[in-house]
């Protein structure tokens, strides 16, 4: 209770200091001498401006409702839960310090915290799923973090790693390994099996994490390291386009209520993405706060469920969800259609803007078609969820008696509610966001809306249909578009090519110690096998020695 009342207090004061700051555009550094010799000096460095500001007061909003809601959901004054509680604490420190850091060092110092302690939150539950989920997460983390130590080393070439003074002069390919390094964070294509696996940890990590936090953390490097002329990319916005739909289509086939949760955050990962890539940079950061909203009042809403019907996450085994938890089911049925773009409710300013803004861009019709099918198919699995969760038939225990009380879960849901339904015309109207003046025909500004409803039907119509819809491309979607194999096969082929290359190189390893260690555990297991095995072995060896000593 007091981490919650300190976050929830720290959460107005940051919020009020970023309406300050965007006010009198104002912008604050601070810098801390760690140690100087000579010429040579070590500064630390942080930045305060309404950007970062802004982004810790979400971030702080989101976890106070997250620790509260854990206090019921993993149980009070155990060993495990108060490891459970310094472990998210020390996550959303790791993503405070990433935030405010204008140095490429500091921020892989959070960018390395995220990574290690969302490992140690995926594998909390110590099942063989959650270490294989762990590893996939932290190895996928690793490689962002390459990314992020050679744009280190290539920066001390321009004299300095604070590098938001320098931003117009840096060469493109700096630019494009810190893409590739973001990538990585963001689950964008090819890198985004490991978003699913990651909901293997407790559900109120799941909502920490792929609401405000680690798939965010790339988005914003990408928003602190903005320059106009890198970013419009089409290469990269054919990525993050190929996500969206990829994501979209993998959650309509999907069972498992946590990943279809998990995919759609894919999905408007993808969609920041492409408006970073359009170079529409404010639209994606408002997209990004409004989203961190509603989708962890998804996620905490899922938990709710989950809960009440005895762990269980497959969608087909709910049902009437109405009946037995009407407050969890209306909150998680706005948190859906705001994420849908549902008009006035949250998602919808952000995202009718972003689609209105790129209608209004010089990109071809393939993008432009893109958006608007991705912006159906949210609608489209949204739907199904929603029919699956509380209009189908109850296919879960005989004779179950749900009731819901209400407790420290059912207080943190209502708060995001009442953010998920406000915040985005707040946001809006605070950050004069609805100064541009769009003039577009009426079919095109009615086509989003247009979309989302067709979504809605179409939707409706695959939840009633008996024969599954392409029945036959079930499973290349339900295992996202067999990303898993080829990254296994890419991992296989690097590791192969970099043993032969070893081998050629360090032949004196091999020859030498590494050899004699390979020989001797080979014989010790080929005695262990011999001395394990059965009795013919033993008759086999007792007729073998007879016949030598004949």
């Amino acid at each position: 209770m007091y981490w919650f009342f300190i976050m929830f207090f720290l959460f107005f004061f940051f919020f009020f200091f970023s309406l300050l700051f965007l006010i009198n555009d104002y912008c604050l550094f601070l810098e801390w001498e760690i140690c100087s010799m000579n010429s040579f000096g070590v500064f630390y460095l942080l930045v305060f401006d309404w950007i970062s500001l802004l982004f810790i007061s979400v971030v702080l909003f989101i976890s106070s409702m997250v620790i509260i809601y854990s206090s019921d959901y993993m149980g009070l004054y155990s060993y495990s839960s108060t490891r459970f509680l310094f472990l998210v604490i020390l996550f959303i420190m790791s993503m405070l310090l990433m935030i405010i850091s204008p140095n490429l060092l500091s921020i892989l110092l959070g960018w390395d915290g995220l990574g290690m302690v969302s490992y140690c939150l995926v594998i909390y539950y110590n099942s063989m799923k959650s270490y294989l989920s762990g590893m996939i997460t932290c190895l996928t983390n690793r490689l962002g973090d390459i990314g992020l130590l050679i744009s280190i080393c290539w920066l001390m070439s321009y004299g300095s790693w604070h590098f938001m003074f320098y931003l117009d002069f840096y060469s493109d390919y700096i630019f494009y390994m810190l893409i590739i390094s973001s990538f990585t964070s963001s689950a964008q294509i090819p890198f985004s099996s490991w978003l699913p696996a990651a909901m293997a940890a407790p559900t109120p990590v799941s909502s920490l994490v792929h609401s405000s936090t680690l798939v965010t953390a790339g988005v914003y490097l990408l928003i602190r390291f903005f320059n106009q002329f890198n970013f419009n990319n089409m290469y990269m916005l054919f990525l993050s386009l190929t996500t969206m739909l990829m994501s979209s289509f993998c959650a309509n086939y999907e069972f498992d209520l946590k990943k279809i949760i998990a995919l759609s955050t894919l999905s408007q990962l993808g969609l920041m993405m492409s408006s970073l890539f359009l170079g529409m940079v404010n639209l994606s950061f408002y997209h990004l706060l409004s989203h961190a909203v509603f989708k962890s009042l998804l996620f905490l809403c899922s938990g709710i469920m989950i809960y009440y019907m005895n762990n269980n996450q497959d969608i087909r085994l709910m049902g009437l969800m109405g009946n037995f938890l009407p407050f969890t089911t209306s909150c998680f049925n706005i948190s859906s259609l705001a994420l849908c773009g549902f008009p006035f409710l949250s998602g919808f300013y952000s995202k009718d803007l972003i689609v209105e803004l790129m209608s209004m861009n010089f990109i071809n019709f393939f993008v432009f078609l893109m958006f608007y099918f991705c912006l159906g198919l949210t609608a489209c699995y949204s739907i199904r969820l929603f029919y699956y969760s509380v209009f189908f038939k109850n296919k879960h225990f005989s004779l179950c008696l749900v009731f819901e009380k209400f407790c420290y879960m059912s207080y943190s849901i209502f708060f995001l509610t009442f953010f998920s339904v406000f915040f985005g015309c707040l946001m809006m109207w605070l950050l004069s966001l609805d100064l541009v003046y769009i003039i577009i025909p009426i079919y095109l500004k009615l086509s989003s809306l247009l979309f989302v409803f067709l979504g809605f039907l179409v939707g409706m119509e695959l939840s009633l249909m008996k024969s599954y819809f392409f029945k036959m491309y079930y499973y290349m979607f339900s295992n996202m578009w067999f990303m898993y194999s080829y990254s296994y096969y890419l991992f296989f082929c690097f590791y192969m090519l970099s043993f032969n290359c070893s081998s050629m190189v360090n032949w004196g390893e091999y020859y030498g110690s590494m050899g004699i260690s390979y020989y001797l555990l080979n014989i010790s297991n080929m005695f262990q096998y011999y001395m394990l095995s059965n009795m013919k072995i033993f008759l086999l060896s007792f007729m073998l020695w007879l016949i030598i000593f004949i």
